[in-house]
């Protein structure tokens, strides 16, 4: 019988996902043939798609869709391990499949939805391509005038909501917000933390040092007007005519914001690289 090493259980656990002890025990009874061992995984524990769930799927594709009548909208983001998978039809057809079914179903929440066919599909698609695929996360905004704009890429996707106004409004104001990526709808939104966190970074910059508590208190009164009115949505000049502020395009329709959600893929997303073969090793020798 082969010996089993820290290696193969290793190997084994990153093609898996499944615990050390498992994959150690595995690999006794398939006397260290790893292709053995996962086809007497497969038998024996469901491991169809969990063979590919340890691996942090941070690629993929965010999509919309809104209603005709511009009253409801969702954006979804689905994940993959590489950017070449999400470039797959049977990718783009799985992620559209879940976009529609949020829609339909007017469901936010991923684990609800991911449940019989889609989880069915998901399972398919997996061992299609070979990558872990991730139906991540599901926002919606419904109302009076939703619109959504989708970066060619399919990479960055914003939603929004406004008081009035027609499609084609909403469409560009979520278009600039997926430009720009402003914090807030406007300054009032910022929080009271942000803006102390950011006094402070201004009180620590080089040009502040040695001048009296007066100036630096004006300059920095000045800075954080600048910065507010920088990363407020309703101050922002408009991406596609800078000569416009973005609370130009609402007032001339009597229109205000009242929520905007932009995604991009993989944000928040750590990639790990953990060193497994010191694990493993330790877990063997106890």
């Amino acid at each position: 019988m082969a010996a089993i090493t820290a290696s193969m259980v290793k190997e084994l656990r990153e093609r898996t996902s499944l615990g050390m002890m498992d994959c150690k025990k595995a690999l006794v009874a398939s006397e260290g043939d790893i292709d053995q061992a996962i086809e007497d995984l497969r038998k024996s524990s469901g491991l169809k798609a969990a063979k590919k769930a340890g691996r942090t799927a941070a690629e993929g594709v965010v999509l919309a869709k809104v209603a005709d009548d511009n009253s409801f909208g969702v954006l979804v983001e689905v994940n993959s391990e590489t950017d070449f998978a999400a470039r797959d039809e049977g990718f783009l057809a799985f992620a559209a499949k879940v976009t529609e079914a949020a829609f339909s179903a007017k469901q936010d929440d991923m684990a609800v939805l991911m449940q019989g066919e889609l989880s069915d599909a998901r399972e398919a698609l997996v061992q299609k391509i070979g990558e872990n695929i991730t139906p991540r996360r599901i926002v919606m905004l419904e109302g009076a005038n939703v619109g959504a704009y989708v970066h060619s890429n399919s990479k960055i996707a914003t939603l929004i909501l406004l008081t009035a106004g027609d499609r084609e409004l909403a469409k560009d104001i979520a278009m600039h917000v997926t430009a720009i990526n402003p914090r807030v709808v406007s300054r009032d939104d910022m929080t009271a933390e942000e803006v102390e966190k950011e006094k402070d970074i201004i009180k620590a910059q080089p040009d502040m040092a040695g001048k009296p508590d007066a100036i630096v208190d004006k300059m920095m009164m000045g800075r954080i007007n600048k910065f507010l009115a920088e990363n407020s949505l309703t101050e922002q000049p408009f991406v596609k005519n800078p000569d416009q502020k973005i609370s130009d395009l609402l007032s001339a329709v009597n229109a205000s914001v009242t929520a905007f959600n932009r995604l991009e893929v993989g944000e928040g997303i750590e990639v790990e690289h953990v060193d497994f073969a010191t694990e493993v090793a330790q877990q063997l020798k106890g």
